[in-house]
């Protein structure tokens, strides 16, 4: 059993980490608050807007100290495509921005609108889903769907949510795979196997927290060409599999 001074050896540590997080995060958003009001203000500023996005991702990766090292196992497939990663942390919509080179669309969970300053991006680029509302969600669905006819990619947490028992992944929701088939585009699955253990809930100070290398997998694309929606459930399964993999690999007695 830790004793309570060990534990207490880990939980300092943890919350002076998140507090320089926080204080990278919200400082560099300030700063960068005018400039991306005046590129939100219209679709015709939503590149330039994700270029910037993406730069201060960068930074927020290595002034946060969680710097991302990507193992590619294939190139990304032309745009548009959908993008499906593994949902353990708040890092990996900032790392999905620093991975993922040419401008997509993300969809996030609704409660991001009520997040001060952070909440501009989802209030009119990116897409905001409420998944405990069923016409919410078909309306989410049909945002993306009408990016991806612009040629316009996205990315998405077939989990919904991040699972408890994190890095353990949870079933797949199969709205992207329903989506992907409809549009005959790939799925590209992509694991993020440290992110849960460098950054739990902000909302819980005591949550893990460290510095360190933030690892991600980028896998083979899916072709979904020919596909029909009786094969959305096996499309997911082995989207599932392929993701779940390295995060078996590297976490055997997780």
């Amino acid at each position: 059993m830790r004793s309570p001074l060990r534990k207490w050896a880990f939980v300092v540590p943890r919350l002076m980490f998140k507090l320089w997080f926080v204080l990278v995060f919200t400082a560099s958003m300030v700063v960068l608050y005018v400039p991306f009001r005046v590129l939100l203000r219209t679709p015709r500023g939503y590149p330039a807007a994700f270029r910037l996005m993406r730069a201060w991702g960068w930074f927020l990766s290595m002034a946060g100290m969680v710097p991302l090292r990507v193992k590619w196992e294939s190139a990304l497939p032309p745009a548009p495509f959908i993008a499906c990663i593994n949902h353990t942390s708040y890092l990996d919509i900032i790392h999905a921005f620093c991975l993922l080179p040419d401008y997509f669309l993300f969809m996030g969970k609704h409660e991001l609108l009520r997040w001060p300053l952070f909440k501009i991006f989802f209030r009119d680029m990116h897409i905001a889903v409420n998944r405990g509302n069923g016409v919410d969600g078909a309306r989410a669905l049909l945002k993306a769907g009408n990016a991806i006819d612009r040629g316009v990619s996205v990315g998405i947490f077939p989990e919904g949510t991040i699972p408890a028992d994190a890095p353990r992944m949870i079933p797949f929701k199969e709205g992207a795979f329903r989506l992907a088939i409809k549009k005959q585009v790939p799925i590209v699955p992509i694991t993020f196997l440290d992110n849960w253990r460098l950054f739990g809930d902000p909302e819980e100070p005591w949550s893990r927290g460290r510095p360190g290398m933030a690892r991600a997998v980028v896998h083979p694309f899916i072709a979904t060409t020919g596909l029909t929606m009786e094969d959305a459930e096996k499309l997911g399964q082995r989207t599932f599999d392929a993701i779940e993999r390295p995060l078996r690999e590297a976490f055997p007695q997780r």
